[in-house]
């Protein structure tokens, strides 16, 4: 699937129109995903749930068939389900998932930006960009995005995995942090690694960078190398942090993560090395 991102809708809208619909616990999705092309509901859905296409946001082509966004509070019926995004990762294609990432994020935004943070005054839509201007005062409100750095430190032939308070089950990944105002991403790998595990590291490198919708971020890999120190987690954030060897790994994070993504790099290296 290729999606082409926009923000102005067509003018004639196919009946065959794709809607995210985006609940505070996640996404309305057909009950019998299996037996379905698409998963989500089309225009012809939306009478019966209650939902007015009008206050939807465009957000572009897959595969040429138009996307469009809305905020859903109501109750989906007997067709559809509320399904957590992490829920939907393997089910659904992967393409069709990062485009649900961004429906979310853009969903979002246009519930929390309805009225002017300076003036309190409604919003109105810009055409041209996804942006929310206050007809009063000007101000335009953008959708956030909240950039974090993610970190494989390596020290050697080993490197270092943690585990962190906020993860749903007991597995390691790679150190992450948001980065704060006046930071370099350099400077915030190296203040992070050192907040969160007590150690110092060198020459962070850029890995690649992936949209996280949980609920706004933008991750930032990053490899770095082990500068020195012993390692002490905080016991609040990080509870447990270790060096591992590429064939000792303890459980890691799913495909789909940049986390993922950066262990399984240094793993094909060290084991091309060996």
């Amino acid at each position: 699937m290729q999606f082409i991102p926009g923000c102005d809708p067509p003018d004639l809208v196919s009946t065959q129109a794709l809607f995210f619909l985006c609940h505070d616990e996640g996404l309305v999705v057909r009950r019998d995903r299996a037996h379905a092309q698409l998963p989500l509901p089309l225009s012809a859905d939306l009478p019966p749930l209650g939902v007015d296409a009008a206050l939807s946001h465009y957000l572009g082509k897959l595969d040429g068939q138009e996307c469009f966004v809305l905020p859903f509070e109501g109750d989906p019926g007997s067709a559809f389900e509320i399904a957590g995004l992490r829920r939907l990762y393997g089910e659904i294609d992967e393409a069709l998932f990062w485009v649900a990432g961004r429906a979310m994020q853009v969903a979002h935004w246009a519930q929390t930006h309805r009225f002017c943070g300076r003036c309190a005054t409604p919003t109105e839509r810009l055409r041209g960009e996804r942006c929310l201007r206050c007809p009063r005062c000007a101000l335009g409100s953008y959708p956030r995005i909240s950039p974090a750095i993610i970190v494989l430190v390596r020290r050697g032939a080993q490197a270092l995995l943690a585990r962190s308070s906020r993860f749903p089950s007991a597995f390691f990944s790679t150190l992450a942090g948001f980065v704060e105002v006046g930071e370099s991403l350099e400077e915030t790998v190296v203040r992070e690694v050192r907040e969160e595990v007590g150690i110092e590291v060198a020459r962070p490198r850029y890995f690649g960078s992936q949209p996280w919708p949980f609920p706004h971020s933008l991750m930032l890999g990053f490899m770095a190398e082990y500068a020195g120190g012993e390692v002490r987690v905080d016991g609040q954030e990080i509870l447990e942090a270790r060096w591992f060897a590429p064939n000792e790994l303890p459980r890691i994070p799913p495909p789909l993560s940049i986390a993922r993504k950066l262990i399984d790099a240094w793993v094909a290296e060290a084991t091309a090395a060996s």
